[in-house]
């Protein structure tokens, strides 16, 4: 029998990654430590045609449950139930089945470890009676688990200030990002522009979409915004609003990567416009790409780019920096971005993070 510490994976879609943040990081974890330890991997059989049974020494659990929205609260629950048979400790990536860690401290001695993300309670897509559910869970993953994990300094302080908590700084790798030439079938196929901003992200309004549109629509800047317009009224409404500029590239979900990277390797701005949650999975991708950026204005984008870049908190801001911007001065911040995220953002450094806490 191997003496190697077992860890459960729990919260995430499953790996091989095809979607989120959290997957690509249960991914790297697996690839840069299977080696060193024994992972069991959560994942939902509705995302995987092929159910493999392993993926690089880590053992796959298929449960017959969707991993986000409501679903995700019964898909956790049973994840770290069924853990408590197989691991020693248990990786939980978000809150949603927090209310099980205090059952799983009084009567197991497993070693609990919880990513808290980003304050996802705060996001305007939920309810009233969701965000309240959310902040509850948070409240307990701080409380009960062994180690909380958060990943970004803003998220830090959030814990300390209301929990009076202690929690270990652990960001996302962004050396997975890669280089692409735009190839003449893809600037032809989307009818692209010679120079463009871009912004990929979920249309949801705390990514500040609709700021960013009206934005570009007072400019002759040219943007391409990849997204999921049709999945929600908000998404429809700006789409068929702002479509008509000649300047605005409204483009649906682009599901092969290289044809995603090729249009983000190659733009001149990268524009970030979350304000909720912590260091965001693409912003690292985008300053590893050595893309000049210019993000929202929240304490969040700040330590994740060390205050290297431009913010803008509304439309006068954002527009004010887009008619000042110099080519030099650009490629200088993307460099300085670029080094930075090579310094503080691989998958390696991460990984070795983690496992010192496993």
């Amino acid at each position: 029998m191997s003496s190697k510490e077992r860890v459960a994976i729990i919260g995430t879609v499953g790996i091989p990654a095809k979607y989120g943040g959290f997957e690509t990081l249960a991914n790297y974890l697996v690839d840069e430590l299977h080696t060193r330890f024994n992972f069991t991997v959560y994942c939902s059989k509705y995302n995987y045609d092929n159910k493999v049974k392993s993926y690089n020494n880590a053992k796959l659990i298929y449960l017959p449950l969707n991993a986000n929205g409501k679903s995700s609260i019964v898909y956790d629950a049973i994840s770290i139930l069924h853990s408590l048979f197989y691991s020693d400790t248990l990786l939980i990536l978000g809150v949603s089945g927090a209310f099980m860690i205090p059952f799983v401290r009084i009567f197991s001695n497993k070693k609990i470890i919880t990513n808290i993300d980003g304050l996802e309670w705060k996001r305007n897509k939920w309810g009233r009676l969701a965000k309240k559910y959310l902040k509850w869970q948070e409240s307990i993953a701080v409380k009960y688990s062994h180690n909380v994990i958060v990943d970004n300094q803003g998220i830090r302080e959030h814990v300390k200030l209301n929990y009076n908590k202690k929690s270990t700084l652990i960001t996302y790798g962004s050396n997975h990002a890669f280089f692409e030439i735009l190839m003449p079938e893809t600037i032809i196929k989307y009818e692209l522009p010679k120079e463009y901003a871009f912004k990929v992200c979920r249309i949801e309004p705390e990514n500040n979409i609709e700021l960013i549109l009206a934005t570009f629509s007072k400019c002759n800047k040219n943007i391409v915004i990849i997204g999921n317009w049709n999945s929600s009224r908000y998404g429809e409404k700006l789409k068929l609003k702002y479509s008509p500029f000649d300047n605005i590239w409204i483009l649906d979900p682009i599901y092969d990567q290289k044809i995603l990277n090729q249009i983000r390797s190659n733009c001149t701005i990268y524009i970030h416009g979350h304000s909720a949650g912590g260091t965001n999975p693409s912003l690292v991708e985008a300053m590893y790409l050595g893309l000049p950026i210019i993000a929202f204005n929240v304490n969040y984008n700040k330590f994740t780019m060390n205050n290297l870049s431009y913010y803008f908190s509304n439309e006068d801001d954002l527009l004010k920096i887009l008619n000042k911007l110099e080519k030099e001065k650009l490629k200088l911040i993307g460099i300085d971005l670029k080094t930075f995220a090579e310094s503080n953002y691989t998958w390696s450094k991460i990984a070795n993070e983690y496992s010192k806490l496993f």
